[in-house]
Parts: structure tokens; sequence; C-alpha cells
């Protein structure tokens, strides 16, 4: 008898394993309160962009924001496990996993587990998976949705990873470290672009190619034909015909995605980030305002969908330190000044500045009738005119003009960092005194603490009012979808693929 109760207690003992592996294995349900789950999410998370940058573009444009016109409205603190003011990996975490994680860590917990992203979770749900963005496709944010490295700079595991996520559509930027140049992978297997089309992928570089793709082609990965600098997308101010925007890439995306159980895409702007740590106003709004034409095109199907679409725009982050208003112009605003510049600081420092500095013997009155012609600052003219500069703004750029000749960005004079930011200092100081004109304000190169606004609409959206932390969005979008809304971890918990 006694025998028999040992083997009936091993049997229900491995039963009950069973149970809890299928439990870790599937995201369990949980009900909402209404009764549906959101069977399409989109994930819309602006870098860098706080209530400032939403509010500089509202004000540049002349009209509300399709964002803020979204009905639930809240903010959530930023903060990483180890620092008050976060960076892009470890808030990216913080928004795909709701777990807290130290700076430059993407997809794993301070000591090394391995998360589950909601994306993951999704994709086990049978749901089909987009992550777009306007940098790289391996850069921190779209990687925190796929990835699970100790640095955000492993951009080769990154790039692996991406193969074997089984996603189905990326879109974005190209890829930094195919060849794992910078040696931070210790498991080389090839070439990652050749690993990536080996995984099933189409990789896709021309305009027409991506055009022409169309609903049951599957396991794409979309590079925009023309890449700037880290291989990321052009500015929006700097964009062709020949570029693709973030709007197409989503329109196209929830072509390939849509299917009977849902999608979950994640689109990222994600150099209005870049446009504010190099303090360039104009540029910043520019991609802002992409950025919510994108959501635009999110709404429009919500409108076809409203009972089964959850769409949630929110930000890992505040870039710059932005203030709309400026000691210099007091109470006055004129956004319409930002109107005359015709090009982000990145062309105008690589296509003339540096084109300048090649030439050499070029004096301040060679680069003056440059400034007018690219940022509409006027060296002459009425002082009503809202573009002219002031004497001191004059001195301000001549000794900005030398200090690009002689390579002076600041990176080691403290006082010149504060004027530069190790930022071309001609460049920098032109966008600055731009912005001044407009009545705005810049604080910092870097990220700020601030909390950032999170906006929803559609099922579940009343749960993203209010004041909360970025951990709880990745939870309350879990909860939406359906998901138990905790913390997951990977089956394989302990991190071992590079360290």
């Amino acid at each position: 008898m006694k025998g028999l109760k040992d083997v009936s207690r091993r049997g229900f003992l491995r039963i009950l394993m069973a149970v809890v592996a299928c439990v870790l294995a599937f995201p369990p349900l949980v009900a909402q309160a209404a009764g549906k789950t959101a069977k399409y999410v989109f994930y819309f998370i602006g870098d860098g962009m706080a209530f400032t940058q939403r509010m500089a573009a509202e004000n540049y444009k002349g009209e509300k924001l399709m964002m803020n016109k979204l009905p639930a409205q809240g903010m959530a603190t930023t903060y990483a496990a180890n620092r008050f003011i976060t960076g892009s990996a470890a808030a990216g975490t913080a928004l795909a996993c709701g777990h807290k994680t130290n700076i430059g860590v993407i997809g794993l917990t301070p000591d090394g587990k391995r998360l589950e992203t909601i994306a993951e979770l999704a994709k086990k749900d049978g749901k089909k998976i987009g992550i777009i963005t306007s940098t790289s496709i391996d850069h921190a944010t779209p990687a925190a949705f796929y990835a699970h490295v100790p640095k955000r700079s492993h951009y080769y595991d990154i790039a692996i990873q991406l193969a074997e996520s089984n996603f189905d559509y990326f879109a974005g930027g190209g890829f930094k470290d195919p060849n794992n140049k910078k040696k931070n992978s210790k498991h080389y297997v090839g070439n990652a672009i050749e690993y990536i089309k080996n995984h099933g992928y189409r990789i896709i570089t021309s305009k027409e190619e991506f055009e022409n793709l169309r609903k049951g082609d599957e396991k794409v990965v979309v590079i925009n034909p023309r890449l700037q600098p880290g291989k990321s997308l052009p500015y929006t101010i700097d964009q062709t015909k020949q570029d693709i925007t973030l709007a197409e890439f989503l329109k196209k995306g929830i072509e390939l995605l849509d299917n009977p159980n849902g999608f979950f895409i994640m689109l990222e702007g994600g150099k209005i980030d870049w446009a504010c740590h190099a303090n360039d106003g104009t540029t910043a709004i520019q991609d802002t305002l992409a950025f919510d034409d994108a959501i635009k095109v999110a709404y429009d199907f919500y409108r076809r969908h409203p009972d089964e679409t959850l769409i949630v725009v929110t930000a890992d982050h505040e870039t710059g330190g932005l203030a709309l208003g400026f000691a210099g112009t007091k109470y006055s605003t004129n956004f319409a000044v930002l109107h005359a510049q015709d090009m982000s600081y990145q062309r105008f420092t690589d296509e003339i500045v540096k084109k300048l500095k090649r030439k050499g013997n070029v004096t301040f009155e060679d680069v003056k009738p440059l400034i007018t012609k690219y940022f509409g600052l006027k060296f002459e003219g009425l002082s009503t005119d809202p573009l002219v500069l002031k004497p001191y703004e004059v001195a301000q750029l001549k000794v900005a003009f030398m200090d690009s000749m002689n390579n002076a960005k600041g990176k080691k004079d403290p006082y010149k960092y504060l004027l530069y930011g190790g930022y071309e200092p001609l460049t920098v100081t032109i966008t600055h005194i731009l912005n001044h004109h407009a009545g705005m304000g810049w604080t910092s190169y870097k990220h700020t603490g601030v909390p950032v606004p999170t906006s929803a609409v559609g099922v579940g959206a009343e749960m993203f009012n209010g004041f909360y932390d970025n951990t709880d969005i990745a939870k309350k979008l879990m909860k939406a979808m359906g998901y138990a809304p905790v913390v997951h971890y990977a089956e394989n918990a302990a991190y071992t693929y590079a360290n």
C-alpha cells in the first residue's frame, strides 16, 4: 500500500512538472474586463521623444499631432536598474520585457538571466511580428525585441539573433557589423547577412523591390536604398523619392503581416533621438512628424478594426533637455523660423563643412552665404526680421568657424564640450542660434531623466492612463494581448551565447 502511494506521488509530481513546463513554454491567457484581447498591436517608440519634442512638432506644424489626439494619455518614469538617466538598451528592455536592467544591456536581467520579450510571446501565440526603425535594424531599441546580449555594441551577435528570431518582417536601416570586425563575438558563423538569408529571409535593398512585395511574401528584411552614417535612414529633412518613409514601411508591413491570428508591430522613430543629441531642433521635429505620419497609418487600420486593435505610443527617454522657451526671447516663440532650415546638421557637416576643410584657405566671409542658404539666418536686414543675426551671434559663429577649421570639437576641453558637445562646432552653433530665434533651448547633448508621455487607443487603452513606470507599459501590453502581465523568462534562463 505504501509503495502504491509512493508511485501515485511520483506520478502526480511528473504531471505537475509537465503542467509547469507547458505554462513556461506558452504564455498563459488572462481575461480582459470586456472579454476581448488585442488581436492587432502597434507599439510606437519615439526614441528621445518626451513632451517637449511632441509640442515643438505640433507648434511647427500648426495642428494637433495624431499621437496627441489618442484618448488615453499617461506618463512613465524611465530610470535604469543602475542609473537614474537611462539609455536606449536598458529602456528598450524595460519596454519590451517589463524588467529593469543595467545600462547597455539588451534582453537580459542585470545578473544575466534571459528575458522573453513581448514580441517573442506574441510569436509563440501565433501572431506575425514586424520590427521597423529609422536606425540600423541592429540598434538598441529594435534589438530589445528580438536579441539578448550583455552589451548593445555586440552588433554581430544581434544580427545573428535576428536570423534566429523567426520574426516575419524587419524594415529600416542596415547592419553595423555583419562580419564581426569589432571582434565582439566569440562565435563567428560567417557573414551575418548570408546567415540571415540562410534562415529563409529575403533581403530587399531597392524601393522597387519593396513596392513589389505582396501578401504571402514571408520573412523579409527591407533595408532603405540610401543610408546615412550609422547605417540609418536619412533624416526626414534629407530624404528624397528614393527613400522609404516610416509610414510606407508600416503600410507595407500591415499588408504582409495581416492574418487570422493577428500581428504585433513595433515601430521606432529612432533618429528623433539622434537629432536631439546634436541639438538640431528642425531635424528632430521633422523626424517626429514622420513618426506621427506612421501613427496615422496605424490609426486608419484601427478605424477599420476598432474592436481588435490596440495602438500604444511612448518613448524610451527624453534627449537633449529640450526647453520650449529661451532666455533671449523671454516669452516669445516663433516656430516659423525653423522652416528656413533646408538640411540636417549631419548633411551640412558631411557635404558642406567637410568640403570647405578639404578646399582650404576658406574665410568666414566664404561661409556666410552658405549659412543663409541652408538655415535662413541673415547677416544683414531689418532688426524686426526674426532671422537677422544679432552682433553677439555673429561673433559666436566666427569663433565656431575657427574651431571647425581647427577641429576643436570639445571632446577633451570641458568648456568647448559645453559649446559643441563633440559635434561639428560651426554646425551645432548654427542650429543653436536658429533654435534660439524660435524660442527653443537645449540643456544637454545626452539623455535626461524626465518622465515621457504614453498615449493609446483601442482594446485595453484605458490601462495607459495615469502615471507609472516604463516596465508597466510592457505588462499592460501583455495584459491587453491576453498574456500574464508578469516578467517572463526564457526556458534557457542563463545567458551563455557570447559573453
